[in-house]
């Protein structure tokens, strides 16, 4: 059947109709569909484990025989889709890019795990060796609105007294754990957020002082000169930070007493658990960071807030209620992918003041960032650059710090999953003596609407597998078991 002209224009506005009612979303995936090197480029997203924010580097790499100049191996993005190659962004955060955040949670626990149980350069005879899990916090500020279980008020109070801005000093309230009110302060008038943002710039000394302070305690109790505390042990450690809801940081680590030449060797009979329990008490108790006399500040001493968490780690699958080995490797683990966003805050930088009157927070985090900026032009405070660390509310520490002796590192734990997926110098002759030159440069970022669906797509069916493959091992080792 032949069409007619009427017909044939008919056909054309129909389809031009569908096309106009497709979505941005839609008309990307058909374009991306019908890309020719869209087999390759879904590749490529496929390696990054469907990164939420791709990098995108064009350039090249090539290994050479330093003897010879004969080119080993080479690879050169002139042949890729768009001339760009895709790698992770590695963002830890899981606001920013949950599988790059699922990834690095991965490396933080085994990082943590192989601190705990051996492995990964570490002998299993740490298991041996004093461990504590110890929590951190920061001191009050004033009084916040607190979530509760059971039912129990937040503040009460029978009195029903008024502060000196005549607002009530009790809350008799239920609050749960997702209330918008848990966090905030009674208030806000009465709460001192100079201190709370300066005692976030430094929180981080505060740490390293109650590390130093450990050691001396140490030696103290045993009777040693405090200079040759190294001769006999040595402290190991892992630290995360978590914001509360009243957004304050508080630390968790992991504190672990080796011999002199690290984790290979067994700390001397008298350093114990208990007695590294009493030093980091009172380390806890005793150190404090000043803050010289500044106009409009005053003169200023942090401590340790009053709750302090002390617990011995027991071995794997203790089954007492007891703090275990795996237990904390997987808590620690999962506050590595969180950030100030998660206490109600932004993970994204402020750059100006209107930044902070705009962005969609609490209004209590909203008067901590504003006071982290203006705290931050004072003369004096320029080197704790309140202003550039704004969106985390003061405090400008790693989320994840450790000692160089505790464990591997993140670096080390990249290389073996790249060795696992080939990519490496393997497999090249023994009597090779291979350099790698490398020139990238960076090109872009992010998805398109069609991209980010597709790279979302690929992102769950990788939890899937992950949760599958994870059921399978453990029916095997109950198999096994039984």
């Amino acid at each position: 059947m032949q069409l007619t002209t009427a017909d044939a224009r008919r056909s054309v506005l129909h389809r031009a109709e569908r096309l106009r009612r497709l979505s941005d979303t839609e008309r990307d995936l058909i374009r991306l569909a019908n890309e020719p090197g869209f087999p390759r480029w879904l590749e490529q997203i496929k390696a990054t484990g469907g990164c939420a924010h791709p990098i995108y580097l064009a350039g090249r790499t090539t290994v050479v025989d330093a003897d010879t100049g004969q080119v080993l191996r080479r690879y050169d993005t002139d042949t890729e889709p768009g001339v760009r190659m895709a790698v992770r962004c590695r963002n830890r955060r899981e606001s920013r890019c949950a599988p790059c955040s699922r990834l690095h949670s991965g490396d933080t626990f085994h990082l943590v795990r192989s601190g705990l149980l051996g492995g990964k350069s570490v002998p299993v005879t740490v298991t041996a060796h004093p461990r504590l899990f110890v929590t951190l916090t920061a001191p009050s500020f004033g009084a916040v609105h607190r979530a509760t279980a059971d039912d129990e008020r937040c503040h009460p109070r029978r009195d029903g007294g008024a502060c000196e801005h005549g607002r009530p000093l009790g809350c008799g309230h239920v609050h749960a754990a997702d209330d918008p009110a848990a966090g905030q302060p009674l208030c806000a008038d009465c709460y001192d957020y100079p201190s709370h943002v300066l005692w976030h710039a430094h929180a981080g000394e505060l740490w390293n002082r109650t590390i130093r302070a450990i050691r001396r305690h140490l030696a103290t109790s045993a009777g040693i000169p405090q200079s040759k505390i190294g001769d006999h042990l040595r402290l190991s450690f892992a630290k995360v930070t978590e914001y509360q809801r009243r957004g304050a940081v508080h630390f968790h680590a992991v504190i672990r007493l080796d011999g002199p030449d690290g984790p290979s060797t067994p700390p001397p009979d008298w350093a114990s658990a208990e007695l590294l329990g009493a030093a980091v008490r009172s380390a806890a108790a005793s150190v404090e960071v000043s803050m010289p006399y500044l106009p409009g500040v005053g003169e200023l001493v942090f401590r340790w807030g009053g709750q302090l968490d002390v617990h011995s780690i027991r071995r794997a699958f203790a089954d007492d209620g007891a703090v275990t080995d795996q237990a904390v490797a997987a808590y620690v683990a999962k506050y590595v992918s969180k950030g100030v966003g998660d206490a109600g805050g932004t993970d994204y930088p402020i750059r100006s003041l209107d930044d902070i009157a705009l962005v969609p927070v609490s209004a209590h985090v909203r008067a901590l960032m504003g006071t982290c900026w203006r705290l931050g032009r004072l003369p004096g405070l320029e080197h704790l650059r309140l202003r550039a660390w704004a969106h985390t509310l003061g405090y400008r520490g790693h989320c994840l710090t450790k000692s160089r002796a505790y464990s591997t590192t993140y670096g080390e734990l990249r290389t073996a999953r790249a060795a696992r997926h080939g990519v490496s110098l393997s497999g090249l002759d023994a009597g090779l003596s291979p350099v790698v030159e490398s020139v990238w440069r960076y090109v872009g970022s992010g998805h398109t609407p069609g991209a980010e669906l597709i790279a979302a797509g690929i992102a769950d069916d990788l939890v899937v597998l992950r949760e599958i493959r994870r059921e399978l091992v453990a029916e095997r080792r109950w198999s096994d078991a039984a």
